[in-house]
């Protein structure tokens, strides 16, 4: 059911070029500072999704459930 909900595949336009500016958003950062980063990352894209439903199979499949 979670495949349903997810979608897992490929899905970004120039994924390189995201990860690329996903790295320099944290360039000269501390480990700290650099983990607030993901943590609002986190939140402002789950509140752009906003279906619960697809937060929780997001949640399951970031730990490998």
């Amino acid at each position: 059911m979670t495949e349903m909900l997810l979608n897992t595949q490929p899905n970004i336009a120039d994924p390189d070029g995201f990860y690329a500016e996903l790295i320099a958003a944290h360039d000269g950062l501390s480990d700290e500072e650099s983990q607030t980063v993901n943590a609002r990352l986190i939140l402002l894209l789950a509140n752009h999704v906003g279906d619960r439903e697809v937060l929780r199979a997001a949640l399951k499949a970031a730990r490998g459930d």
